[in-house]
C-alpha cells in the first residue's frame, strides 16, 4: 500500500556516498513523518518520544525494540534538504496508488479552501510605518508598480518573523489573523485528496481554481467532468475558464451587489452584436479594456433626454457607462442554470459541502493542520502535501479493510450456516425440554 522504494534513487543527489556519517535511510524518515501525522503529532521532538515506547510505530518504520531511533533534529534537516517539490511527488504517489485502487475516478471534483493559522506570535505583527518613508524616494516606474500592486487598508500590518503569512480571516466578524491559504482537490467517490496547494492568506480563491483543474488533469490524466465550489468562487472568469475546458461548473452564483437604483442587471449584454442596450433600449457601445473586461460607453445625448438620468448616472458625469468582464455570457449562462439546478445537482452540491470542508475540518481536528508547525510558505508547503498524503493513505486502508471484511464475513461459520438454513444439510435446532 506505501511503497517508496524509488525514494532512495530520487533523493541520492541529496547524500554523499564516500564521506560524512551514515544517513537516515529515506524510506524511514518519511515512515516517521507520515506516523506523527496519522496519529496527530506535529512535533519532531514529541514524535520521537512517542516512537520510543509505541510498538506499532516502530513496526511502521522497521525498527526493531532494541534499535536506536534517529535523533529528532534529522527529520528537520531533511525537509530542508529535500525541498517541497519532492514530498509533493510522494503525495501524488498516493494518489496513483488511490486511483489503481479504484476508489477514486478523478471525473467529479470538489474544491474549496480553506486558512491555516501562522506559527507566529501577535507581538510579531508591525504596521507599516517605513512603507511612507520610501514613497518619498520612489521613481515613477516604482510608484505605478506599487499603485498596480497595492493591498487594501486591512493588510496594513506586516508579520516580521513570518513574511510569508499574511493578514486574512475566513468572516467579517472576525479579526484579521497571520496566515496561509490551502487550496484542496477532493474526488467524490470516497474523499481522496487530488490535489493540495498553499498560497499567503490574502490569495483569493478564484485566482487558483484554473490553474489547480488544470493541475488534477496532468496528475491523473483523465478528464474532469464535473467541478463543484461554494459561492466564493462564483466569477465570470471562473465559469469562463471551466467552460473554455468542457467541465461542468456547479457553483451556485452570488447575488449582484445593488450600489445604483439601476443596478447591472438592468443592462442587457448582445455577445453577437457586442453592444449593451440599457433599460431604456439605448446602446452602449465598448471602449477602453480595463484588466478584467471593457468599459461600455452610452452617447451623451441619449442619457440627457432619459428619464432615468437622475438615478443612472454618476455624480460628475454626462453619460453613463459600464465595466462588462471579458467572461461575462459565462456569468448569464450560470446563473440561468442555477435557477434550473436538479436534484442531483443539489445532492451533489450537498456532498461537496462535506467532502471538501470535511477534509479540512479532519486534517485540522485529527492531524495538526489548524496551526502552521513551522515557519515559511516552503514549509507550509511540505506540512500540507504530506498531510494529504497521510489521509489518502487512511483512504487506502479503509478500502483494503472493506476488501477484507467481504472476504471474511462470508467465509465466517456463522456465515456459513446461515447460508444452508432451509437446504435439507443444516444443523438441526437441538429440541428443548418436553414439558411434564
Amino acid at each position: 500500500m506505501l511503497d517508496l522504494s524509488w525514494l532512495r534513487g530520487e533523493v541520492s543527489d541529496c547524500y554523499c556516498l564516500d564521506d560524512g556519517r551514515p544517513g537516515i535511510d529515506p524510506e524511514v524518515a518519511i515512515r516517521l513523518m507520515l506516523a506523527g501525522l496519522l496519529i496527530g503529532i506535529v512535533h519532531d521532538r514529541k514524535l520521537m518520544r512517542e516512537a520510543e515506547v509505541n510498538i506499532a510505530i516502530r513496526w511502521f518504520i522497521g525498527y526493531g525494540l532494541h534499535e536506536k531511533l534517529p535523533h529528532h533534529s534529522s527529520l528537520t534537516r531533511i525537509r530542508q534538504r529535500w525541498g517541497e517539490e519532492r514530498f509533493r511527488k510522494i503525495f501524488k504517489r498516493t494518489v496513483e496508488s488511490c486511483l489503481k485502487a479504484k476508489i477514486a475516478t478523478g471525473e467529479i471534483v470538489h474544491i474549496d479552501s480553506s486558512l491555516i493559522r501562522a506559527n507566529v506570535s501577535w507581538d510579531s505583527l508591525v504596521e507599516r510605518h517605513v512603507a511612507d518613508v520610501l514613497s518619498e524616494n520612489q521613481t515613477e516606474e516604482e510608484t505605478e508598480v506599487e499603485r498596480k500592486g497595492r493591498q487594501s487598508g486591512k493588510y496594513k500590518k506586516v508579520c516580521t518573523t513570518d513574511p510569508d503569512a499574511t493578514m486574512a480571516t475566513n468572516a467579517r466578524n472576525r479579526r484579521l489573523e497571520p496566515a496561509y491559504k490551502q487550496h484542496a482537490a477532493v474526488d467524490d467517490k470516497v474523499g481522496v485528496i487530488l490535489d493540495v496547494a498553499v498560497t499567503t492568506g490574502q490569495t483569493n480563491e478564484g485566482e487558483m481554481i484554473e490553474p489547480q483543474v488544470d493541475e488534477v488533469k496532468a496528475i491523473t490524466g483523465i478528464d474532469i467532468k464535473t467541478v463543484t465550489a461554494d459561492a466564493g468562487y462564483a466569477y465570470a472568469k471562473v465559469y469562463g475558464a471551466l467552460e473554455r475546458r468542457d467541465i461542468d461548473a456547479l457553483i451556485p452564483t452570488k447575488a449582484e451587489p445593488s450600489r445604483s437604483p439601476v443596478p447591472l442587471r438592468r443592462f442587457r449584454y448582445d455577445a453577437k452584436n457586442d453592444i449593451v442596450k440599457c433599460p431604456r433600449g439605448k446602446v452602449l457601445r465598448p471602449g477602453n479594456p480595463v484588466g478584467h473586461g471593457r468599459f461600455f460607453y452610452a452617447r451623451k445625448r441619449d442619457c440627457q433626454r432619459c428619464s432615468l438620468a437622475s438615478i443612472c448616472v454618476s455624480k460628475g458625469r454626462t453619460s453613463k457607462g459600464i465595466v462588462i468582464s471579458h467572461d461575462y455570457p459565462a456569468l448569464l449562462r450560470a446563473r440561468r442554470r442555477r435557477e434550473r439546478w436538479s436534484k442531483e445537482d443539489q445532492q451533489l452540491y450537498q456532498r461537496h459541502r462535506w467532502r471538501s470542508e470535511g477534509f479540512h475540518g479532519e486534517a485540522k481536528t485529527w492531524h495538526g493542520l489548524a496551526r502552521a508547525v513551522r515557519r515559511g510558505l516552503a514549509n507550509m508547503k511540505i506540512q500540507a502535501c504530506l498531510t494529504a498524503a497521510a489521509i489518502n493513505l487512511k483512504r487506502l486502508a479503509a478500502a483494503l479493510l472493506a476488501l477484507l471484511l467481504r472476504w471474511i464475513v462470508p467465509c465466517s461459520p456463522l456465515a456459513f450456516l446461515r447460508s444452508r438454513r432451509g437446504t435439507g444439510f443444516g444443523v438441526r435446532a437441538v429440541p428443548g425440554p418436553i414439558a411434564a
